[in-house]
């Protein structure tokens, strides 16, 4: 049986980290999904790398302006209530992006500087094996598929051998794009062009330093056929955002939630997902990027809400046998 896993946001509070993980051990969990990209989440990125004033150091959003040391001191608590739940952190996502289109140049430097190699020493800390990261959303911007790739190389590159050093594989992420108010592909969208990507990283850094986040969510806005995807990155895939919608909006629900007729047709298919699963044999953890939906019920009804999510994980990971 597979592990499971969900995001941290809206379980895990800074004040008392360790009642979180104690919930999530109650609900069925034995992994976690480390929501770092919450102590700096993308609006404010957007926002502040338009703004025409920067101030990294002093703004109420500086979290990352703190030393390694002081970042550790901060999530000390958070290390110690996973442990003492029995809760490993098997993934994080670093804040995204880690680069705004005709941003800032300043915020930039300190989003690539800054931002990007402290996540990956927290990542560290926390004995966390995976962190995921955004490509750069520049293919219409430069106009090819390729020049936006070689963009996210070369910041791929620049904390590449961090992450050797730590032991931490970062994972690429498909992505979707709005243009003209329809949603398109974004980045990683092409399974082959990511595989081979991959290997030639690996190859260059002689270790597992990249791999795969496949977003459920992403990949049924944009049409992507998930068994196919999944098994042409077959052992690349190190980890997975699973969530549901109804194929408009990133909504972020629970699977099955969505149906494409009254006769309750998933919207999602989860039957191709689960072949996907037993075709690479996937032996790591399945986890849930399902926050949103602990924001929608009631507080009394949070630990129900996340022991169904775990056993609709089960229930998925039962397909590889």
């Amino acid at each position: 049986m597979l592990d499971i896993g969900v995001q941290t946001k809206n379980v895990i509070y800074d004040d008392c980290p360790e009642e979180g993980f104690a919930l999530l051990a109650s609900a069925g969990f034995s992994c976690a999904d480390f929501s770092l990209n919450s102590y700096l989440n993308n609006t404010t990125i957007y926002n502040q790398g338009r703004s025409l004033t920067y101030a990294p150091a002093g703004h109420e959003h500086a979290f990352f302006s703190q030393s390694v040391p002081e970042l550790e001191r901060f999530f000390a608590p958070h290390k110690r209530g996973a442990r003492a739940a029995g809760i490993m952190i098997h993934q994080m996502h670093m804040p995204y992006p880690v680069y705004v289109p005709r941003g800032d140049a300043k915020w930039n430097a300190y989003l690539w500087n800054e931002v990007a190699p402290k996540s990956l020493h927290v990542c560290h800390f926390l004995e966390c094996p995976y962190i995921v990261i955004h490509g750069f959303k520049l293919a219409r911007r430069l106009g090819a598929e390729e020049a936006e790739w070689e963009r996210t190389q070369t910041f791929i590159d620049a904390i590449a051998p961090l992450a050797k050093e730590l032991g931490i594989t970062i994972c690429m992420e498909n992505l979707y794009e709005s243009v003209g108010g329809r949603l398109v592909e974004g980045p990683c969208c092409d399974a082959k062009k990511a595989a081979e990507r991959i290997d030639r990283v690996n190859e260059k850094y002689h270790a597992q330093v990249l791999g795969f986040c496949f977003d459920t969510g992403h990949a049924n806005l944009v049409g992507i056929d998930f068994e196919k995807f999944m098994t042409t990155l077959d052992y690349r895939l190190k980890v997975f955002h699973v969530h549901d919608n109804d194929g408009i909006g990133d909504l972020h629900q629970i699977p099955f939630t969505f149906t494409r007729t009254r006769e309750n047709m998933p919207s999602t298919d989860w039957e191709g997902f689960r072949r996907g699963l037993a075709n690479i044999k996937f032996d790591k953890v399945l986890s849930f990027e399902t926050a949103p939906v602990l924001a929608a019920f009631p507080d009394e009804m949070k630990e129900d809400v996340l022991r169904f999510i775990a056993r609709i994980g089960r229930y998925l990971g039962e397909a590889v046998q």
